[in-house]
């Protein structure tokens, strides 16, 4: 099936860009409620997967032994932007292992955080791999091979067994067989394993991190520990991301009644406490469309919690403006998540 169009870019009245992509939203029996464009669409997570990165962590105890407290536990669900806090956290992480940022696999990249910049420019360093957006996930990862007795060399390598671990656990949550027609795998832009998975098995999966209650006897072992992350990351919301962002202000907005991570390439699912969950992926990988799309769409549904109308007032629709600050255009739901047709 093809994508539908979502979103559309207006200029001076005039539609000047759309955005099309693929949808699912399941309910808590994880039957589909609503879908637009292909919900068995395969695409990868990319950081979308990081709760469940995170999970394997937590329930194999690695978290606890290291002591990880809940800030830090938020961290490794993040893709942080940058900022004093999440440096300092990752830092911290890496210290209770008796390690330092050279073991970490991700590289440095540009802060996106006008803030995070700012702060590095002021103290005159320069972006360090502690910087970078997963360096939490990867520290969570050296301290699962530290609590398991494995090589910390290679942990984000497909055949070490950190990753096998995350692929085990991902596969038992979700019911696909790693390498099976519904299964593709690739590199992250952080060096580790993410999947490609249908997008309704996606949002299948994130149920569960709304309502750890909602997982089947033989994974119900898993509440605990998803428990543990859902409360972690509704008690610290901005390790998650930061301030002003999407992934943060949905928890700090809603006060956790929905959790939800954003990934490259315009992915997005998110979890709410009603059993509801949902997945996305805006086709050309524009990240502009995912806010207003997955708003547009639980409107339609009934499915915002209450506190989400400031997420409404800020992503519902958000104004195009140009250099001096005038609003010549906006960008806003189409198709038939505006109440018009597919195509």
């Amino acid at each position: 099936m093809e994508p539908e169009w979502l979103v559309e870019v207006t200029r001076g009245g005039w539609v000047e860009s759309r955005h099309a992509g693929h949808a699912v939203v399941v309910d808590k029996q994880g039957r589909v409620v609503a879908a637009l464009g292909d919900p068995e669409h395969i695409t990868f997570l990319r950081s979308t997967l990081k709760p469940f990165q995170a999970l394997a962590v937590v329930a194999a105890g690695a978290a606890g032994a290291f002591g990880f407290d809940d800030a830090e536990v938020a961290l490794m669900c993040g893709s942080h932007a940058g900022e004093p806090e999440h440096v300092e956290r990752a830092a911290a992480m890496l210290a209770k292992l008796g390690l330092g940022p050279e073991h970490l696999a991700c590289g440095p990249h540009p802060l996106s955080s006008p803030a995070a910049v700012e702060a590095l420019k002021a103290a005159g360093g320069e972006p360090t791999r502690l910087h970078n957006n997963c360096s939490g996930k990867h520290a969570g990862m050296l301290a699962l091979a530290r609590y398991r007795g494995w090589p910390v060399e290679g942990y984000h390598r497909p055949d070490h067994p950190v990753q096998q671990a995350v692929r085990q656990l991902v596969a038992a949550l979700t019911g696909l067989e790693p390498g099976g027609p519904r299964w593709r795998e690739a590199v992250d832009g952080c060096g580790v394993v993410t999947f490609a998975l249908p997008l309704v098995d996606v949002a299948r999966m994130f149920r569960y991190l709304g309502r750890p209650d909602l997982l089947p006897p033989g994974l119900d072992h898993l509440g605990p520990a998803l428990e543990r992350i859902r409360r972690a990351l509704i008690a610290h919301p901005t390790m998650i991301r930061g301030a002003g962002q999407f992934d943060t202000e949905v928890i700090r907005a809603t006060g956790g009644a929905w959790i939800g991570k954003v990934g490259a390439e315009g992915y997005y699912a998110g979890a709410l406490d009603t059993g509801h969950a949902v997945a996305l992926k805006i086709a050309d990988g524009q990240d502009r469309a995912r806010p207003v799309a997955i708003l547009a769409l639980l409107g339609r549904l009934g499915l915002l919690p209450p506190g989400a109308g400031s997420l409404q007032a800020r992503w519902g629709r958000v104004a195009v403006t140009n250099t001096r600050g005038e609003t010549v255009g906006e960008i806003r739901p189409a198709g038939r998540l505006a109440g018009g047709p597919s195509r």
